[in-house]
């Protein structure tokens, strides 16, 4: 065990009341991508108080947060603050109840239903156990608190205000998050751990008239449905059985009343692949049937193509994940564990790509233990409420003691301070 990790053990109990505190805060006030001004506030004024230079404001509403401690790594340690703009069902006492104005001006509910407020939770202590150990490690933290996850603009909005310029360009990034998994283990893992996204608006166009007159009509709707169902064969007909991927048709939007035929009809779709050859073939796919499809219903025009966002892969440095898996294992023992990918998609790797660094992504489990065993047994894991789902509720004992075991566990693999100097 690193003398980081036993000097800081202790002090972990004592913090985890007020950790609660601020994780359930945080989870009745979420806030929608690039509008997290309450969040930012909360965190860039706790790091503040314990020592850190805080920078505020980074690409919109990012904090950053550098603590200095002597000669040494720079270990840059990463959150996101983002929440989800649907409707909280998990009954929690402290479930949220807000409402948001999201970008296309719709009144949506809010909710931390991906895990961003246990993340933030989770920066907010290490940095306070770092600030407060200083004795017991060397080098320089920093901590970013990320806004805009959930819609692949926050790491990139906060690169393009200068990031690289402005800030120590760290030794390592690492990250992570909580995932449907038993509470009170970690899942890491060497090469892709997340896949690629990519979302996709597609917008049909037709002629419209008086549903009793389809003959003077070019019919979108039909346009739409056909080309839904032929862009499912690009998974199964194109794609080899060796290759990875899925294709989601997440929205389909036409008319207003029985009686119209509209004059246009809109697709939004998603896309997860793990290799880059398969998402350009995708992509060139995806286009080539759309257009298909509207010559075939002799539209006036070609479809209109608009990319929501884009999430490259998530590929962990093999030296890194190395360390991190030693390091994981002296301290958690069975409770670490080699994960599979997952069909998810961050934009965490961008801090990693642009800076030309080594970095490490990895999962801490938040499923309640005994329902965990209890679906794995009866083979019904896919019934437990996964990130994304109205009914998502990491359980916050052991996950919170978790997950700040895992980020001091993993910065001391860089910053920890050698017995003979301690």
């Amino acid at each position: 065990m690193s003398n980081m990790m036993k000097a800081m053990l202790g002090s972990i109990d004592d913090l985890l009341p007020e950790l609660e505190a601020i994780y359930k805060d945080l989870h009745q006030h979420p806030e929608l991508s690039m509008q997290e001004v309450r969040t930012a506030g909360i965190v860039a004024d706790y790091v503040q108080k314990l020592g850190f230079d805080v920078t505020r404001q980074v690409g919109v509403t990012g904090v950053v947060a550098v603590l200095y401690n002597g000669e040494g790594p720079t270990v840059m340690l990463r959150a996101d603050m983002d929440a989800l703009p649907m409707t909280e069902a998990t009954g929690l006492p402290y479930a949220s109840t807000e409402r948001a104005k999201d970008e296309d001006g719709a009144d949506v509910g809010v909710a931390h239903s991906c895990g961003h407020d246990m993340h933030v939770t989770w920066l907010m202590g290490v940095a306070r156990l770092m600030a407060e150990h200083r004795d017991v490690w060397r080098g320089t933290l920093m901590a970013v608190f990320q806004p805009g996850e959930e819609v692949a603009r926050g790491a990139r909005s906060m690169i393009d205000d200068g990031m690289t310029e402005r800030f120590p360009k760290p030794d390592v990034i690492l990250g992570q998050h909580v995932m449907v998994g038993e509470a009170g283990t970690v899942g890491y893992r060497k090469g892709t751990i997340l896949s690629a996204g990519d979302s996709l608006k597609v917008k049909l166009f037709g002629r419209g008239s008086h549903g009793s007159q389809p003959q003077t009509s070019i019919d979108p709707v039909i346009m739409a449905a056909s080309t839904t169902l032929r862009l499912q064969t690009i998974v199964s007909r194109e794609i080899s059985p060796r290759d990875t991927a899925v294709l989601t048709i997440g929205a389909l939007q036409a008319g207003t009343k029985e009686n119209i035929i509209p004059d246009d009809a809109t697709l939004k779709l998603n896309m997860r692949t793990f290799d880059d050859d398969v998402r350009e073939y995708m992509l060139g796919a995806i286009r080539r049937i759309c257009c298909a499809e509207c010559t075939a219903s002799n539209a006036p025009r070609e479809p209109e193509f608009t990319t929501l966002s884009s999430y490259p892969l998530t590929i962990n440095d093999d030296a890194t994940s190395e360390r991190l898996r030693v390091a994981f294992e002296a301290h958690f023992g069975e409770r670490a564990y080699e994960t599979q990918p997952a069909a998810a998609s961050e934009d965490f790797s961008v801090f990693g790509r642009e800076w030309n660094v080594p970095y490490a992504f990895w999962f801490v489990g938040g499923t309640d233990p005994i329902e965990f065993r209890r679906a794995l047994a009866a083979k019904k894991l896919n019934e437990i409420p996964s990130n994304h789902s109205p009914k998502f509720a990491p359980v916050l004992d052991p996950t919170l003691r978790t997950g700040l075991e895992t980020m001091i566990c993993a910065a001391g693999a860089w910053l920890d301070r050698p017995d003979e100097a301690a």
